[in-house]
């Protein structure tokens, strides 16, 4: 089915009508097109990540219908093979030129006959799609191969894996091997579909150098409660890290080619100089630049008191906070983040103003020679728009800025949103030896920020260089850097000559804050080859592909740098290795020839983030770049995300299309909707409806009766019944803590905090390694934040009203509450269900769950499990409740009334009913002794 997309210019609503309209179309028989297997198999050889994705489907109707695989791939990841098996006949997809591709369809593409084969999807993912015709009664195979090198960010490498079938797999498994001759230091597993009754189809066995990661569920334990859909859809995600020494250097060889990885351990940072400039331009109004006064008042904090700073702000003119670099000292930093909660966004864009005052701060100061010796130098733009005032020109402002830089300086540029050239802030980040990133416009914009300062906030050397002899090696990447950040890790390839020495020797060269420092290492090359030639879950040969992807993503760069005489040998190595390696790049397509009487061909072309103007989205999404031939027919869709156009891609139970837990998707590109929209409270009705639901045994007074019947019946005023003068019965409350406690006949203790100044420590154990503090508001009677941290694991969980937040390692991970979280960390699970719980717990820990508030009010309760294990330091507000409390008896003349001794202060106890929210809503009654703190 072809469907026009939208032009730029239409409505949320008219978008919501379209999509509306495409879900009640004619939709083919269930089952029609069954997908009996569904197989993915990865494997992580040294960070190299070769990953198959298999789907075999059958057409169970007694008519031709369309089968569709549909795969989502790590945007890093290039496609390097495809392929149809169908009646026993193998339809491959071709690696050609782009050129020569493009002239083949531009006739197709004139026609506007083009159907997406990779489209981008969001931040991290793109999506694979083909569509054949499937005979009835029979069987296609579909067979992805894409490939990609790990990259390592703030200590962690990431591997991405989308599960998405749409319908119940017979035969559903995924197989992920890692192999890391340095040994695995840390291995944790994340999914967003993950639940308590799949968890025993997860399987995680390791040793020093290996990692299998299975996951293989049964058709029942795939089924949603009471339905016939499938639960899994999401993300599966594996973090880990490598052993690491002093030195750094780890040199693996394989086929005859070497990979040098270089993260050395225990190097002290080097003091920064960093000088923050900051659109306040009109177009950053609102979230934008509330996100940014957060986030900027967050890294102020982390700020080392031996790093300087300065902050420019710019809209039509720029202006500097102070007129030197200032110390990061604690009343600076306070003062800073006064300066930042103030900043508010109007008028236009003068980006070169902005960027030279920077540039100057920086420069009279090395002049006046203020800024410390080995120091390093950064400016971070954050900018959501294009220059409209003062100098306009891209290319002139990147030329004004790299000849005031002069190579002294780093620059790093952050484009927020998509109306911003990300082209020019590319180039404008690379020509001055930084990187750019965009910032996607969400409710967790702030903490990508956060992320992206804490990847540059500490660097450990500058000037790196890599040295090999020259008899040995050949064909070498790029091998000179001018930072290294802590957390990351260089990453150098090349190829052994046929006469090398039997010993491979390589030094590395960097300057650390006050000194020069060399990194020698001596590896002997037979023993090295020896790793990688028994392994069978190793995909083999796979180190000469690595340097291959290494050197082409290097060349793409340089390609964005360079003179229009250079560009093109550039280009031509580039190209060159894009088609020995089979490698779906920028440059290259692949052509997906199809049966005989379809369209015969269409071609993959993959997304380039720069091309990402603001013509190439709708609604800040972007669209894909493809042509294809032949007409289009309506289709049911099949494979890893196939989806039938009746249903574009529900996620959970039907619903109204604003309901922010549902999201509509349409050939899986995702969010339609405006974040803002999507994020947006339910309707008043809504609100009202829920939380009569979840305290639906409170008698509700008669004024909120009448509220409803009128909101209801859409009249705004009801008078055909008179008003009631009777009290109605006191609501049963819900108490922001139940605690149990373990030993004691009285199970249940129900905590009112009436009183509350500031964060509070409401429980903390040094045995157990755990704190946990909290914001109350008593005027709401709810916690407005609560974080949990972990002193084993490292860790820090924090939950407010919009989110939870965990950081570890200096990085953050969002997510949003009431979607399905299952994570497996060592020494701690995190998990979360659709009703909000989210419980932390650990096999000889105490259990600390969260509960978003959607009742009256808005805010956060807190519940403990496991209490029993609790050690005999607990202490806090709440803590100190498992500390020896001795109950009195019950009083002569009314025995609900109690006194609790603990730690010596006396507390009056009276038994109430109130509302247990712990198994979720709508809660439940239950006796309980409250105590007023």
């Amino acid at each position: 089915m072809k469907t026009s997309a939208p032009g730029r210019t239409c409505s949320i609503a008219t978008v919501l009508l379209s999509l509306l309209a495409v879900l009640h179309t004619s939709t083919p028989q269930k089952n029609d097109i069954d997908i009996y297997s569904l197989t993915v198999d990865s494997r992580v050889s040294s960070r190299f990540a070769h990953t198959v994705v298999t789907s075999r489907v059958v057409n169970k109707a007694n008519v031709v219908q369309e089968a569709t695989f549909q795969v989502e791939l790590p945007k890093r990841a290039f496609i390097t093979n495809f392929s149809m098996i169908i009646d026993g006949v193998t339809y491959p997809g071709n690696i050609k030129e782009k050129a020569a591709a493009q002239e083949q369809y531009s006739t197709a593409v004139a026609r506007g006959e083009s159907a997406g084969l990779i489209k981008a999807t969001g931040r991290k993912m793109e999506q694979f799609q083909v569509s054949v015709n499937v005979a009835p009664s029979a069987k296609v195979t579909f067979e992805l191969v894409y490939e990609e090198l790990l990259k390592r960010h703030l200590e962690v490498y990431e591997l991405l894996l989308k599960i998405q079938p749409q319908q119940l797999v017979k035969h559903l498994q995924m197989d992920i091997h890692i192999f890391e001759p340095q040994g695995i230091s840390f291995l944790e597993t994340e999914s967003t579909f993950m639940t308590n009754e799949l968890a025993d189809a997860l399987t995680i066995s390791r040793n020093k150098t290996k990692a299998h990661i299975r996951f293989k569920p049964t058709l029942s334990q795939q089924k949603s409660p009471g339905q016939e859909d499938t639960v899994l859809n999401g993300n599966f995600i594996i973090r880990y890290d490598v052993n690491r020494t002093l030195s750094g250097g780890s040199i693996q060889i394989e086929n005859g080619y070497f990979v040098h990885y270089f993260a050395p351990e225990g190097l002290p940072t080097i003091p920064k100089n960093v000088i923050f400039v900051i659109d306040k331009s009109g177009s950053m109004l609102g979230r934008k630049i509330q996100q940014t006064r957060e986030a900027l008042i967050k890294i102020l904090d982390d700020l080392s008191p031996r790093d300087q700073f300065n902050l420019i702000s710019f809209s039509g003119d720029a202006t500097q906070w102070k007129p030197l670099l200032v110390p990061a000292s604690a009343e600076d930093v306070n003062q800073a983040r006064r300066y930042v909660a103030g900043i508010q966004a109007q008028g236009g864009t003068n980006i070169n103003d902005a960027m030279l005052m920077a540039v100057q701060l920086l420069s009279n100061a090395n002049r006046q020679e203020l800024l410390p010796a080995g120091s390093v130098s950064l400016i971070i733009l954050l900018t959501d728009g294009d220059p409209t005032v003062g100098e306009t020109n891209p290319a002139r402002i990147q030329k004004n800025v790299q000849e005031a830089i002069a190579g002294q300086y780093s620059l790093f540029c952050l484009g927020f949103g998509f109306d911003v050239s990300y082209a020019f802030l590319e180039k404008l980040a690379l020509d001055n030896g930084g990187l750019a990133r965009r910032i996607y416009e969400d409710s967790d914009s702030a903490l990508q920020l956060q992320d992206f300062y804490q990847e540059v906030a500490n660097p450990l050397l500058t000037a790196v260089t890599f040295e090999y002899p020259s008899n040995a090696v050949e064909e070498v990447s790029q091998d000179n850097f001018r930072l290294l950040f802590k957390g990351s890790e260089i990453v150098v390839a090349g190829k052994l000559q046929d006469q090398s020495p039997d010993v491979l020797s390589a030094k590395v060269r960097g300057h650390l804050h006050m000194q020069n420092i060399t990194f020698q290492t001596e590896i002997r090359v037979a023993e090295k080859e020896e790793e990688f030639q028994s392994p069978k879950y190793i995909f083999h040969s796979f180190m000469e592909r690595l340097w291959a992807y290494l050197t082409i993503q290097q060349l793409l760069e340089k390609m964005i740098l360079a003179s229009d005489a250079e560009k093109q040998a550039l280009e031509t190595r580039a190209l060159n290795l894009s088609l020995q390696y089979s490698f779906v790049t920028p440059l290259t397509s692949m052509v997906v020839t199809k049966p005989e009487g379809e369209e015969r061909s269409e071609v993959a072309e993959k997304p380039v983030e720069t091309e990402n103007k603001h013509k190439h989205f709708h609604l800040g999404l972007p669209l894909s770049r493809f042509h294809t031939m032949g007409d289009r027919r309506s289709r049911l869709t099949a494979g890893p995300s196939g989806k039938a156009p009746g249903n574009p891609g529900r996620i959970g139970p039907q619903g109204p299309v604003h309901s922010p837990s549902h999201r509509l998707t349409y050939h899986g590109v995702r969010d339609l909707l405006l974040p803002d929209m999507l994020l947006a409270p339910s309707t008043p009705d809504e609100v009202d409806l829920r939380i009569k639901a979840r305290v639906s045994a409170i008698p509700s007074d008669t004024m909120t009766q009448r509220h409803q019947e009128r909101k209801h019946s859409g009249s705004s005023e009801d008078t055909s019944q008179p008003a009631k003068t009777d009290s109605p019965p006191a609501p049963i409350q819900a108490p922001p803590v139940i605690l149990t406690l373990p030993g004691q006949s009285v199970n249940h203790l129900c905590v009112d905090i009436k009183h509350s100044q500031g964060p509070m420590n409401l429980l903390s154990d040094p045995d157990q390694g755990v704190e946990v503090t909290g914001q109350y508001e008593t005027e709401k009677a709810q916690f407005s934040w609560i974080e949990v941290t972990f002193k084993n694991p490292q860790l820090q969980v924090r939950a407010s009203p919009e989110h939870v937040v965990v950081t570890r390692n200096r990085r953050n991970s969002a997510y949003k509450w009431k979607e399905t979280l299952f994570s497996v960390t060592p020494g701690l699970n995190m998990t979360m269900d659709k009703a909000g719980l989210l419980l932390l717990s650990s096999p000889d820990k105490v259990t600390i769950g969260l509960l978003p508030w959607d009742g009256p009010g808005e805010g956060l309760r807190l519940l403990l499990r496991d209490t029993d294990r609790f050690s005999s330091h607990v202490g806090g507000t709440l803590g100190q409740f498992y500390q020896g409390v001795l109950w009195g008896p019950p009083a002569a003349a009314d025995d609900s009334r109690r006194t609790l001794s603990v730690q010596g202060r006396d507390y009056s106890a009276t038994r109430l009913l109130k509302l247990d929210y712990q198994e979720g809503s709508p809660g439940t009654e239950i006796s309980c002794w409250s105590v007023e703190l």
